[in-house]
């Protein structure tokens, strides 16, 4: 990877954040180079939802060009419950199947609009991506499945329950 042109980065490290956003302005900048992937939702889910996308993405200006991806599972399903199948079992079943199928959709091209912050302009983006493939929009981090969830978050969300009954 190195010997390309990635962006490689320690997500936990403040400083690592900063010069990131810096390379990225560069990298866009410059229309000689291709446009740069990024992931922002920053794990993967079982085809039903989208995440939370990362604001990092949003923040750094350029054009965003959304791909909604979904997998299709009816000859093999590329999604790991790492909960329930070990790497392994997940490994002999993603080789084992028919055929790993996926929808792929390019959107038309989105640009933050002038009085829209990064965050609001990542959850529209969100938003036409989970519409072109038919998967809800989820306000919470991928990350919330490997750690424990705050107790603020939980009692927002007990509140908003009983605002509803």
């Amino acid at each position: 990877m190195q010997t390309t042109q990635h962006v490689l980065f320690e997500r936990s490290e403040m400083k690592d954040r900063h010069l990131v956003r810096k390379k990225i302005r560069e990298h866009i900048a410059d229309k000689a180079k291709l446009p740069i992937l990024i992931f922002p939702e920053g794990t993967c889910v079982n085809n039903t939802s989208v995440m939370m996308f990362k604001k990092g993405s949003f923040e750094v200006g350029g054009t965003i060009h959304p791909v909604a991806i979904k997998y299709d599972p009816r000859f093999g399903d590329a999604f790991w419950n790492s909960t329930k199948y070990s790497m392994m079992t997940y490994f002999f079943n993603v080789i084992t199947s028919w055929a790993i199928v996926c929808n792929v959709w390019y959107l038309p091209p989105m640009v933050k609009e002038e009085e829209e912050d990064a965050v609001h302009f990542a959850d529209r983006v969100k938003a036409v991506i989970a519409a072109q493939g038919g998967m809800s929009v989820l306000p919470w981090d991928g990350g919330l499945k490997r750690k424990k969830i705050k107790e603020s978050f939980k009692e927002e969300q007990q509140k908003k329950y009983c605002q509803i009954v």
